[in-house]
């Protein structure tokens, strides 16, 4: 399976875009300007100021001095840049940009007890928040319950302890789910909390397949690349994501059910060209997969979404956005043939950068996710997240949670940037990073495709290997002084004032292994063993696991014994070595 190349211009092609640029009369000008321009660049780089000696983005990517209009005439205006609402979509997948709708702010929330973290939610909806995103804690990212051996020291530290459906009736407690929309940061255990949101809905009375709307991460392949939270092995794992499709895409038709992940590729040390590659091959993974399960591409396509990482390199970030949207049109479009246009849209969620954040001088964090939200907004984003200035050192307080949502609401009230869709498109400079991380995305697709697909490349370890090696790079440019973090080398304070931090008690894990052996008790154990048994014959032939699993939630089966049922049948699995 190969990937077809961007479509090619001829020579008139192009002499009709520079036409459509510049006059005859602005060429003649700016060929005979050019000489003296390169000339004054050259002295202008020998008198570079020695406080700044390289001139390379975030990921190392050589910037040019000066872009000019003769560098980009063969950027054709129509075919690469169109225009917003239309394919390729580079300008933007809805033709009124934000002024038809803004950005829905999602602030990524969640730790303590579902009581604690309910109370955050209802906090962050009253100041403005449009979106609910939940953070969940390590033991339900890895399938195990509050009261597993492995979960000692990590319950509800790091995203809020939900055990079983009894958690989740709590979590979402006077929040009426028809009205709003959720994303939830899940991925091997995605189904269950899935499962465990439908049935919260129902009990609120709300119709799931008219009024249930939200994202569900659900992105396997990037644990295996970047974040490591897996369990089962990547071929059952990725079983389990189509029988989301096809369940969501009957059941559930306005859910979002992948959030195809850039941003763990990102923040485990990738290039941000690295990110948009590897998350957009990905994408095009799961599309196979679902086509080879016997799905039709037009019935779950356009319920795919991307997540993607927003970084301090503010044009970089923004060219890796609006290329991210001409690439996937062209794949779904050229490669797979959809023929409805949402299934050409790439829509996608941004996070600010985590990685970017420094405990040193934290205040700094409120420019540097200020920078990088303007860029995620100047590229487009459907959704976003701003990070708060202590999350590097701990879960936000309150106060530093309404810090980072109020950075939103100041960009979108009063900065001006949603006045017009696109604003940088055009920029010579934006142009050229765009073209070049559409060419370099198409030729990580080619060398993807050589080992067969991102399955294949994954369990020889090319992406990991490519990130180890990018962040290494990048590791040695900081030793050195040569990519500077202000206040770590370079600016630095030597004797700094402590912050207050949110601090999460060990007497919480007491309290939810508590309420969970409540739950067992009270829970019909017949029926609990009926639908666990099911779920194991059925993901033992080809039966689809989503509706056993609903079944399981709606019989109080917790995420460890639902988990444990599936590692009986699928096994766990354990990463190579890759060197």
């Amino acid at each position: 399976m190969t990937i077809k190349d961007p479509p090619t211009l001829t020579e008139d092609e192009k002499e009709t875009g520079r036409r459509s640029f510049y006059n005859d009369e602005s060429l003649v000008v700016l060929s005979a300007a050019r000489e003296g321009w390169e000339t004054a660049t050259r002295e202008a780089f020998d008198k570079r100021p020695p406080w700044k000696t390289d001139f390379t983005t975030v990921s190392s990517m050589e910037v040019p001095h000066l872009v000019t209009p003769e560098q980009v005439a063969d950027i054709d205006p129509i075919a690469d840049i169109g225009i917003p609402g239309e394919f390729p979509y580079t300008r933007g997948i809805h033709p009124s940009g934000y002024r038809g709708k803004s950005w829905t702010m999602r602030q990524f929330a969640g730790f303590g007890t579902a009581a604690d973290t309910n109370e955050r939610f209802k906090y962050l909806l009253s100041n403005g928040q449009t979106g609910l995103s939940v953070a969940f804690h390590l033991p339900t990212l890895y399938g195990y319950d509050s009261d597993h051996e492995m979960s000692k020291g990590e319950v509800g530290k790091c995203g809020v302890a939900i055990d079983t459906l009894a958690d989740m009736e709590i979590l979402f407690a006077g929040i009426p789910l028809g009205d709003v929309t959720t994303s939830m940061t899940i991925n091997s255990t995605a189904p269950i909390l899935l499962a465990m949101y439908l049935a919260v809905a129902e009990q609120q009375g709300v119709d799931i397949r008219r009024q249930v709307g939200g994202t569900l991460q659900n992105d396997i392949l990037k644990e295996y690349i970047a974040q490591k939270e897996y369990i089962f092995p990547p071929r059952p794992s990725m079983r389990l994501v189509t029988d989301q499709f096809a369940f969501a895409a009957e059941h559930v038709p306005r859910w979002n059910t992948i959030s195809i992940s850039g941003y763990h590729i990102r923040e485990a040390g990738s290039t941000a060209l690295q990110e948009l590659a590897f998350t957009l091959r990905d994408g095009i993974e799961y599309v196979q997969y679902g086509l080879d399960a016997g799905l039709d591409v037009d019935d779950f396509a356009p319920r795919l979404s991307f997540f993607f990482n927003s970084h301090n390199d503010f044009f970089e970030e923004i060219a890796k956005f609006r290329a991210a949207r001409k690439i996937w049109a062209t794949v779904m479009r050229e490669r797979f043939g959809a023929k409805d246009p949402r299934s050409w849209m790439c829509r996608f969620h941004t996070q600010t950068a985590g990685c970017s954040l420094t405990a040193q001088q934290p205040y700094n964090n409120v420019v540097r996710t200020t920078v990088q939200a303007l860029a995620a907004v100047l590229g487009g984003t459907q959704s976003l997240h701003t990070n708060a200035l202590d999350e590097t050192l701990a879960l936000p307080t309150e106060e530093n949670a309404r810090i980072a949502l109020r950075t939103q609401q100041i960009l979108a009230h009063e900065s001006g940037v949603i006045n017009t869709v696109d604003p940088l498109g055009g920029s010579y400079l934006v142009e050229e990073l765009t073209r070049r991380m559409v060419d370099g995305t198409f030729d990580y697709f080619r060398k993807i495709d050589d080992y067969g697909g991102m399955v294949e490349a994954i369990e020889a370890g090319y992406p990991q290997r490519e990130i180890m090696d990018a962040a290494f790079q990048f590791q040695r440019a900081f030793e050195r002084g040569v990519k500077k973090m202000v206040g770590v080398n370079d600016f630095v304070l030597e004797d700094e004032l402590p912050m207050e931090t949110l601090y999460i008690s060990d007497d919480l894990a007491a309290e939810q292994v508590g309420f969970l052996n409540e739950t067992r008790d009270k829970r019909d154990a017949g029926a609990v063993e009926r639908t666990l048994d099911a779920l194991k014959r059925g993901s033992a032939g080809d039966e689809n696991t989503m509706p056993l699993i609903v079944d399981c939630v709606k019989a109080y089966c917790s995420v460890g014994e639902i988990s444990d049922a599936l590692r009986d049948v699928f096994g766990a699995y354990e990463e190579p070595a890759v060197f």
